[in-house]
């Protein structure tokens, strides 16, 4: 059975962009639309991870195919915010992860007692703000999954992401992250022999999951950037108005591009250096402990 495990639709809120966040949407996808895209796709199973919202079930909840799911926005000890995916979760679930997502011990204890399947997200880019090596080493002790293909993310952020999950032996889940029709179901994730919701669920628990796909590019980008700004004049017909500024899109998303690949690329060595740090303690302990029994 294979499923896109991380879409947003309408119901995702208003974009993070500074200024921009008074009138633009994360993305206007209508939640039917994107159900019957996933389903021309073949996907077996449906789900959509909107930020901190569940309204799109409202739309879906009908289909046998479609399990609710989430994209909470939480902040860490070190005060940095992720996005974590939550996965098949009740609409009581669903209130009570959004009010422990500011408390991660709160959170990250509800998520064990409910036994509900989460996984770190693009966990490499730097689109949720600045990071703390000691957020990593809460990903590598707490969480069961790691993004490591994200259809919206370019390949060299979804690759670190793989080369660490394969490091510390996690479960790997791959979702379009689509905020636009376009990237809808380019990227998701497989699990053979599974034959129900609850099979695929567990064999993700298992890490028998295959990524499939393709990672996101500067292009797709561009593309979808430019059509949620068209979107958003449909909506907004003020918003023309800004319609000088979108030459400077391309700009904009080129330098962003560049930062993307240099966050990557320090945070892998730093996580990977802790990495060797910590295996040549245990090492060094083990020599010691054989050294005293031999004594």
């Amino acid at each position: 059975m294979k499923c896109d495990l991380h879409i947003h639709t309408i119901h995702s809120g208003m974009c993070t962009v500074p200024v921009a966040r008074a009138f633009c949407r994360e993305s206007f996808n209508d939640p039917l639309a994107v159900y019957e895209k996933l389903k021309s796709l073949g996907m077996d199973l449906v789900t959509v991870t909107d930020h901190d919202s569940i309204d799109a079930v409202e739309r879906l909840r009908h289909h046998p195919d479609f399990f609710l799911s989430e994209e909470v926005t939480c902040r860490m000890p070190s005060g940095a915010e992720v996005h974590i995916g939550v996965y098949d979760i009740s609409e009581k679930q669903h209130i009570e992860l959004q009010d422990r997502r500011n408390d991660f011990d709160r959170l990250l204890s509800y998520l064990h007692s409910e036994r509900l399947l989460f996984s770190i997200n693009h966990m490499f880019s730097g689109l949720t703000g600045s990071r703390d090596i000691r957020d990593f080493d809460w990903f590598e002790r707490v969480f069961p999954c790691f993004e490591t293909r994200n259809g919206a993310m370019i390949s060299r952020v979804n690759q670190r992401a793989e080369e660490v999950a394969n490091h510390l032996v996690k479960a790997a889940i791959a979702g379009s992250d689509a905020h636009t029709m376009a990237g809808v179901g380019s990227a998701y994730t497989v699990v053979s022999g599974a034959t129900s919701k609850r099979e695929f669920i567990e064999g993700l628990w298992q890490g028998t999951g295959v990524v499939q796909g393709a990672s996101g590019s500067y292009l797709k980008l561009t593309r979808d950037v430019l059509r949620i700004c068209l979107y958003m004049m449909a909506e907004r017909p003020w918003t023309v108005a800004f319609s000088p500024l979108f030459p400077l899109v391309p700009a904009a998303l080129a330098i962003n591009y560049g930062l993307e690949v240099a966050h990557a690329e320090r945070w892998f060595q730093r996580v990977m250096h802790r990495a060797t740090e910590r295996a040549a303690r245990s090492l060094d302990r083990n020599v010691v402990a054989a050294g005293e029994a031999v004594v």
